[in-house]
């Protein structure tokens, strides 16, 4: 049996769900998410639990896929609640971030600044150099992070770049003058 698959979601107040044929929607406070279920899985509504199963417990995919969709929805209903965010910090000279409405516009260097346009359901807050990406989907928010950081990644000498606030640069020493001989 799959360890996290057999665990029960427990469903907390103001959160609604809906499982219709191969869908199950989530609203909340937040927001609403929708997951469309797989085949092989089976998901019941309690009272205030949501239970996953699967057809064979024996077999691996299935087994797989239990734990992965407990984790899923789980998100989901964590998502409409509490939400998620990710903060992404800015190292550089003359770097800076400016939000304006559901557009965050970077100045990174380049030759021009760069607009990206968050979608919809997720916010972008600029405060000094912290830039903090927050939303009820746990993956357009991981997303979204990772293309705002990929406008200019962190380099290992000076550290300069879009880096999340948790990761580590492990720096490099750079070039060093020859000794004389």
């Amino acid at each position: 049996m799959s360890r996290i698959g057999k665990q029960p979601i427990n469903i907390p107040d103001g959160v609604q769900i809906n499982i219709e044929d191969k869908l199950i929607i989530v609203k909340g406070p937040k927001g609403e998410l929708k997951q469309e279920i797989h085949p092989l899985v089976k998901v019941e509504k309690n009272d205030s639990q949501i239970s996953i199963m699967v057809k064979d417990q024996e077999d691996k995919k299935q087994k797989a896929l239990w734990g992965l969709f407990k984790r899923l929805i789980s998100n989901m209903v964590t998502g409409v609640t509490v939400g998620y965010s990710k903060q992404l910090e800015i190292n550089g000279v003359g770097y800076k971030a400016v939000s304006q409405g559901d557009k965050l516009i970077l100045n990174m260097g380049f030759s021009h600044p760069v607009e990206y346009k968050a979608p919809q359901g997720i916010e972008i807050k600029v405060e000094k150099n912290i830039v903090t990406v927050s939303g009820a989907d746990k993956q357009v928010v991981g997303q979204v992070a990772a293309e705002i950081r990929d406008v200019k990644k962190p380099e290992p000498y000076k550290g300069k770049g879009i880096k999340y606030t948790t990761e580590v640069i492990h720096r490099k020493s750079g070039k060093t003058a020859a000794k004389g001989e």
